[in-house]
């Protein structure tokens, strides 16, 4: 059975983080560019946000963290995915990560991980190129 229509993504706010501007203008973008974005708003769980991705059948998170707590959310959020038979989905971020951050999440099994200055074009080929050929396989 192949996937139609378009990309789904979560876009969440996981923790205590109150800024969301950045998360507004990528769900913008991904939206502009043809995708379905459900944009969960600020001080989610990973439950939360695993919950929701489930519920909308979505094929990405997309997580967006400043707060320095991202070693421990985005790794929360894959672990909750993997206990709930979810692992399809896909999860990618951004936000203040430093570089020795980087590899060990994509270990534990993020996709990609965008940091300041990354643009809005990067995000939305990365998503359509590697969160499309997820979701047809």
């Amino acid at each position: 059975m192949g996937v139609t229509g378009p990309i789904r993504v979560v876009v969440a706010k996981p923790g205590l983080d109150g800024h969301d501007r950045g998360a507004k203008v990528i769900a913008r973008a991904l939206r502009d560019a043809g995708m379905e974005v459900i944009y969960t708003g600020l001080h989610q769980t990973p439950e939360q946000i695993v919950d929701t991705a489930i519920q909308e059948d979505a094929d990405a998170i997309g997580l967006s963290i400043l707060s320095g707590a991202h070693n421990t959310l985005f790794v929360k959020v894959i672990e909750l995915l993997k206990q709930r038979d979810a692992e399809d989905i896909k999860v990618f971020g951004g936000g203040i990560i430093p570089e020795a951050d980087i590899a060990p999440l994509k270990e534990k099994g993020v996709a990609e991980i965008f940091t300041p200055g990354a643009t809005t074009q990067s995000i939305v080929a990365w998503v359509n190129t590697h969160v499309r050929q997820a979701a047809q396989a």
